[in-house]
């Protein structure tokens, strides 16, 4: 039984290149390492639920934004979100 599996531009595009061999092994250093550790252990913090108000017309937007980009409306804002606090 295939499963279709909606995928994102930029999914798409990842999948196409590994299926060319596109991709190639490389060394990863003590940095980067490090920096994906601390990438993780930030991702697996604990979530908070929030509630805040926005006008019917923005929340139509961003919902509009989400089918977009593939994904849950809430996941749109809180990767928005995300990019600005860092």
């Amino acid at each position: 039984m295939k499963t279709d599996i909606k995928l994102a531009k930029e999914e798409k595009s990842i999948l196409k290149s590994a299926e060319n061999g596109g991709f190639v092994s490389t060394q990863y250093k003590t940095k980067n390492i490090a920096q994906y550790s601390k990438i993780a252990k930030a991702t697996s913090a604990k979530n908070k639920t929030i509630s805040i108000r926005i006008s019917e017309i923005d929340l139509m937007k961003l919902k509009a934004m989400a089918v977009q980009e593939g994904m849950p409306y809430q996941t749109l804002i809180s990767s928005s979100i995300h990019r600005l606090t860092r």
